[in-house]
């Protein structure tokens, strides 16, 4: 089991770098495929999968990165209020087919997978994109390592022992503090190339600091939807890994975090 997680994780850092170096319509291409497939399994758990209402969920989905391809950006609220009528009209006019939280757990997966995975690909087109998308990773994996290893060493204090019990606040705060370290290295040997920053190496320790914060929330939150629904893994697609939400779920989070947390700090 080892041996086959080890093996997937490192053909997954290098596909990574490959489609995130490469950028452009690869990089959209996957975004979007992954995000449709992250939002199949997460309705697959809510039992909806294959209902309407689902259908809806995952036309919204394919629309929005249209419309985010497109640079329609302005028109990305519309769609959002548009797919949450017409679920709500699905709701009323088959009555009582759907239930409430059926309705709200569909419109939840198109703003929780597709809308917050597709601040990978709006890093990657912002100004110094090249460069700064990089932080995603670096705040998601590099939180995740430096948690562990604090949290080895120093954990004392559980940080949600009901729903994580091997996860201490020293963790955490060694978490966010290592991925502030790396972000601060990272621009110290490319922030030069990064012109919209008086000063790169503080925003991208700060930015990362803050992701790395937020992604912990995010690895949380997808633990406590499974816990609550009874499964181990979202799928099966990722030999060791599970599904692409369990490999995904810190990076959902961290790529709005860096995405807006550069915006504010430039």
């Amino acid at each position: 089991m080892f041996t086959t997680r080890l093996i997937s994780g490192i053909i997954l850092v290098l596909l990574s770098i490959v489609i995130v170096g490469q950028g452009g319509a690869l990089l959209f291409g996957v975004t979007a495929l992954i995000s449709v497939i992250g939002l199949f399994e997460l309705y697959r758990v809510l039992g909806i999968e294959k209902r309407s209402l689902a259908v809806i969920g995952y036309a919204t989905a394919c629309s929005y990165y249209g419309i985010l391809w497109f640079e329609g950006q302005r028109y990305m609220t519309l769609l959002i209020i548009a797919s949450l009528m017409v679920m709500m009209a699905l709701y009323v006019f088959t009555f009582p087919k759907y239930k409430t939280e059926e309705i709200t757990g569909a419109f939840f997966g198109v703003c929780y997978v597709p809308v917050m995975l597709s601040f990978l690909y709006q890093t990657r087109v912002m100004s110094d994109g090249a460069y700064l998308v990089w932080l995603i990773l670096i705040s998601s994996w590099g939180c995740d390592t430096c948690a562990y290893c604090s949290g080895m060493l120093l954990g004392r204090h559980k940080l949600a022992p009901v729903l994580s019990p091997k996860k201490s606040i020293e963790g955490a705060v060694g978490g966010a503090l290592g991925a502030a370290l790396l972000g601060f290295v990272y621009a110290a040997f490319f922030g030069a190339r990064m012109s919209e920053f008086q000063n790169p190496q503080a925003s991208c320790a700060i930015a990362c600091a803050i992701a790395a914060v937020i992604s912990q929330i995010g690895d949380l939150a997808a633990s406590a939807i499974k816990r609550n629904h009874g499964i181990k893994d979202y799928g099966k697609l990722i030999p060791g890994h599970g599904g692409i939400l369990d490999r995904f779920d810190s990076m959902i989070f961290t790529a709005p975090a860096i995405y807006f947390a550069l915006t504010f700090l430039k």
